[in-house]
């Protein structure tokens, strides 16, 4: 009789040993790339139970009995990626140390807050909608830079981040702004730190050309300094933009409105940024060209650069010479 106990007990043993060697050892490869979202609280059987269905791991149990072994180590709450094969073994491990799945989001020099919106959505970090409006509503992450700031316009620095499903939108921007608020500490940005924004803003969207915004900065300077109006056609696009009426080009209407960011009507600086400007443009605005030039046009020839002038009529000149260029391109 205890002769057969022990042999029972030994191939139980055996067949627990295979049974978990098996579920635990042997490496999976789900049919396709699996992305799955455990929120905080999640218990281990919600996550084993998602790990079986979607084909990531083969028992539930066994990875129950897993965890259970291993009661120092706690399951990370957070949104992970399988897509390649791995044993039960090696996705505990992934998911006791927390190597969450982190989404991408590109915002380039001279995107504006709308642009950043529908990056964020494209990237399945939430709606464009609740991107907008912590953007137009936090205010107090930029109270100590920019207490005028009417939105977060201008300090969603431009940069390459990466975000997890578990943060909150006012998370994205907040990084965004704290990167923000590194650079200007690097550049020594003091004084009205809105102004120089803002205008660092519309040389940003005026020239893609690194070398040409200290040049552009020059001159806007020079049109303030005299009072007269920037006449700077991306702050039109950015007063349409606001009112939703933005139709992909500059109408005479939009030339007309009475919005204070249209500075063919108004002179003076926008109430504040048209988009977020990268450290070039910032750094040019600080160490503007010292120039007599009031005026500027494209070349015309798809380079991105500009012809500078003095007087109207060396302007009018170089607009003819930029209709020419267009022109014969077409």
């Amino acid at each position: 009789m205890f002769r057969a106990l022990v042999r029972l007990v030994i191939l139980f043993v055996v067949a627990a040993a295979a049974f978990l060697g098996w579920a635990l050892l042997l490496p999976v490869k789900p049919q396709q790339t699996e992305i799955l979202l455990f929120p905080p609280g999640s218990s281990t059987g919600r996550i084993a139970d998602d790990l079986k269905s979607r084909g990531v791991i083969r028992n539930a149990q066994a990875f129950l009995a897993l965890r259970f072994l291993q009661p120092g180590r706690k399951l990370k709450a957070g949104e992970y990626k399988f897509d390649r094969e791995a044993t039960a073994l090696e996705v505990f491990d992934r998911l006791a140390r927390g190597d969450v799945y982190a989404r991408t989001v590109v915002v380039p020099e001279g995107f504006n807050m709308f642009d950043i919106a529908k990056a964020v959505e494209e990237a399945g970090l939430g709606s464009a909608e609740d991107f907008l409006k912590v953007a137009r509503t936090e205010m107090t992450l930029v109270q100590q830079w920019a207490p005028q700031a009417q939105s977060l316009e201008g300090y969603l620095f431009p940069d390459t981040y990466h975000f997890t499903r578990t943060q909150n939108m006012r998370d994205i921007v907040t990084a965004m702004v704290r990167r923000f608020e590194r650079e200007a500490k690097t550049l020594g940005i003091s004084g009205d730190v809105h102004r120089l924004v803002t205008l660092a803003s519309i040389v940003e969207k005026e020239t893609a050309s690194p070398e040409e915004r200290p040049e552009v900065a020059g001159v806007y300077y020079n049109r303030l300094a005299r009072g007269m109006g920037l006449a700077a056609d991306p702050t039109v696009v950015y007063a349409a933009l606001l009112e939703g009426r933005y139709r992909g080009t500059i109408y005479v209407s939009d030339l007309q409105a009475e919005s204070p960011y249209n500075t063919y009507r108004h002179a003076g600086l926008p109430p504040g940024p048209i988009a977020n400007p990268g450290r070039a443009s910032l750094a040019a605005v600080m160490n503007p060209a010292q120039t007599n030039f009031l005026y500027f046009v494209a070349v015309g020839d798809g380079s991105g650069r500009h012809r500078f002038s003095a007087t109207y009529g060396e302007h009018e000149r170089n607009v003819l010479a930029y209709r020419r260029a267009v022109a014969g391109a077409q």
